[in-house]
C-alpha cells in the first residue's frame, strides 16, 4: 500500500508540475455538470463506497483525518464536511487579534488601491465586480484583503474571524472555474466569473467586515447556518438576503462541500499578520 502510495504521489507531483495539462485536466471540462455529479456521487451514503472513495483521495492528496471527530464516514460527503476534536483549532491569543475563518495557503493579500485587488501577479480585478455591486464594496475601497485557498483535502467548515453580526448576504450565480494558483494565472477575473456569495457583515465596534465564499469545481456547494440555506449552481433565488446573525469569534458559519476560496475584506485601520504562501488553520492569527 505505501508504495502504491509513493507512485501515485510521483504521480500528483508530475501532473501538478505540468501546468498545461493540470489546467486542462480541471477546467477544459463540463464544470458545472461535472460538480453537480460529484455532488450526487458524494451524497450516495454507503460506509464501504465512502471508505473506498476516502482511499483513492488519500493516493492523491494530503488527506489528514487524525484530527476528525469521527473515524467513520457515512458518504464521501460526510467526509468532506467533516467536524473537528474539540480544541483542535485553539484562536490565537493577543488582544484585538482577528483569526482565520478556515484552514487555508494565503493567495494575494495586502491593500485595494483604489477599488483594485489581485487574484495573481498581473491579474487586478474590482471589488465591486466581486460584490456586484459599487455601493457595498465602498467601505473596503482602501482597506485590505486576504484570499484564503482551501484545498480538497483541507477542513472545510469556515467560523467567525472575530465577534460579528452578519447583515446582509447577496448571492451571485456563476461559474465553476478551478481555483488553484494556475487558473488563477490564466483566467483574468476568475473570482469575479464564479459562483459566490458575500457576506456583510459588522464586528462589534461597528466596523465593516466582508467575507466572500467562492465556489470552485466539483461540488461547489455552500452551507451557510445564518440562513439555514444551501448555495450552489442550481439555485434559483432569491439572491438579496436580508440577515441578522450574531457570531463569536470562532463559531461555526457554515461550510463548503469541496474546496474552495474565501476572501477576507478588512476596513482601513486593520492590519494584516499573514503573508502569500503561508499555511493557516482556523483560529490563528490574520489581522490585528
Amino acid at each position: 500500500m505505501k508504495a502504491i502510495q509513493a507512485a501515485a504521489t510521483r504521480w500528483r507531483d508530475r501532473l501538478l508540475l505540468q501546468e498545461d495539462l493540470n489546467f486542462l485536466l480541471t477546467n477544459r471540462i463540463p464544470r458545472i455538470a461535472v460538480s453537480r455529479w460529484m455532488g450526487r456521487f458524494s451524497r450516495i451514503e454507503s460506509p464501504l463506497l465512502a471508505r473506498l472513495a476516502i482511499a483513492v483521495w488519500r493516493l492523491f492528496t494530503e488527506l489528514d483525518l487524525s484530527d476528525a471527530k469521527h473515524s467513520r464516514f457515512h458518504s464521501l460527503h460526510d467526509c468532506f464536511i467533516r467536524e473537528l476534536k474539540p480544541g483542535a483549532r485553539p484562536l490565537a491569543p493577543e488582544p484585538g487579534a482577528l483569526v482565520s475563518p478556515c484552514d487555508a495557503i494565503v493567495g494575494a493579500c495586502g491593500r485595494v488601491e483604489a477599488g483594485r485587488l489581485y487574484q495573481a501577479k498581473g491579474f487586478p480585478y474590482r471589488i465591486e465586480d466581486l460584490f456586484g455591486d459599487a455601493a457595498r464594496a465602498a467601505p473596503y475601497r482602501d482597506g485590505s484583503f486576504v484570499t484564503l485557498r482551501l484545498t480538497s483535502a483541507m477542513y472545510h467548515r469556515f467560523h467567525a474571524p472575530a465577534d460579528l453580526r452578519i447583515e446582509h448576504v447577496t448571492h451571485i450565480a456563476g461559474d465553476t472555474w478551478n481555483v488553484n494558483p494556475i487558473a488563477l494565472k490564466r483566467i483574468e477575473r476568475l473570482f469575479c466569473r464564479n459562483e459566490r456569495a458575500a457576506l456583510h457583515a459588522r464586528l462589534a465596534d461597528g466596523r465593516p467586515i466582508a467575507l466572500v465564499p467562492v465556489a470552485a469545481i466539483l461540488v461547489s456547494s455552500l452551507r451557510l447556518h445564518a440562513l439555514d440555506l444551501l448555495l450552489h449552481t442550481g439555485y434559483a433565488g432569491p439572491h438579496e438576503l436580508p440577515c441578522d446573525a450574531s457570531y463569536a469569534k470562532g463559531q461555526e458559519m457554515g461550510w463548503f462541500q469541496h474546496g474552495s476560496t474565501i476572501i477576507v475584506f478588512l476596513p482601513p485601520g486593520l492590519a494584516l499578520r499573514v503573508g502569500s504562501g503561508q499555511r493557516l488553520r482556523m483560529g490563528q492569527l490574520l489581522a490585528s
